[in-house]
């Protein structure tokens, strides 16, 4: 891990260097070419005062100063306990949910990367991706996992139709939906530019594939490994981020091919508590429209 600093509630930390997804089909021509951003946002704002030292120990402001996300909620308690300690209020002298470098960073319509033309260091997962798409270290660690774990399950191979898109190439793809589909019908399944998950390097559209023969997004849902996905996938860090149910909090309509990282924990707590969007794990309001 290496390349872009970062200030996290006053901690330095190193990191690697829509579909709210869904978009046209991508080609290598439009892969994202801006350079890793090299002071991502500001330091947020500790909001409690005093700070509460059950939460932000020791161990949690070490593992903050390790860069390592996985650790730091660990050093928490687990997920549950993260969540809670993020909702309660607990954690607000030491974490935030609005920094693009943590894998627990929450954006939606109402929630803006910050800066919005955030760029992570990315690479490619060893699967098949028909553009070469990337994701960051530990989102394409991971992908690699679960795609093994697919293919061992005997459910078929998966491969990687789109990844990391820079703030230009997301706006690309949003206009282009815009224009088949007008802006309403659009923006209920791919987002503005500096408002999606792809330019954290951390969502992942998968389809299904047999070699480099592959399906689409839309029929990635009912096909066994789509099935399988649904099912495991919290196992490898990642949660369906649009699933069945939920368009009524996140604006976006299902898209079973989204995957989201936010790290094995969390994924853990999100699957046990039966969550159904990512808004409501984290108590956070619906975000259905922009707020401008």
């Amino acid at each position: 891990m290496s390349a872009c600093v970062m200030i996290v509630a006053g901690a330095a930390l190193t990191t690697g260097a829509g579909s709210a997804g869904a978009a046209p089909q991508p080609s290598a021509a439009a892969a994202p070419t801006a350079q890793p951003t090299t002071d991502p946002s500001a330091e947020p704002t500790a909001t409690a005062d005093p700070v509460d030292e059950d939460f932000c120990n020791d161990a949690v402001r070490a593992a903050i100063d390790s860069g390592d996300a996985e650790a730091v909620v660990v050093a928490a308690g687990g997920g549950e306990a993260f969540r809670e300690g993020v909702v309660s209020g607990a954690a607000d002298g030491c974490i935030a949910l609005n920094h693009p470098a943590w894998s627990w960073v929450v954006v939606n319509k109402q929630r803006p990367i910050e800066p919005i033309d955030f760029a992570p260091a990315t690479v490619s997962p060893a699967l098949y991706s028909p553009i070469g798409a990337t994701l960051t270290q530990a989102a394409a660690d991971a992908l690699d996992e679960l795609a093994t774990a697919v293919d061992a399950a005997g459910q078929g191979q998966i491969g990687l139709f789109s990844g990391y898109r820079d703030y230009t190439s997301q706006g690309s793809a949003h206009d282009s939906l815009v224009d088949q589909m007008g802006e309403e019908a659009a923006e209920q399944t791919s987002a503005r530019p500096g408002y999606s998950e792809h330019q954290l390097g951390l969502a992942a559209d998968l389809v299904s594939c047999e070699g480099q023969s592959c399906g689409t997004i839309y029929d990635f849902g009912a096909t066994p490994q789509g099935q399988w996905v649904d099912e495991n996938a919290w196992k490898y860090g990642f949660i369906v981020r649009y699933g069945e149910h939920g368009s009524e909090t996140t604006g976006y309509e299902s898209e079973p091919w989204h995957l989201r990282y936010v790290g094995v924990e969390l994924a853990k707590a999100y699957v046990d508590g039966g969550y159904e969007t990512y808004e409501d794990f984290w108590g956070l309001p619906a975000a259905t429209e922009y707020a401008s």
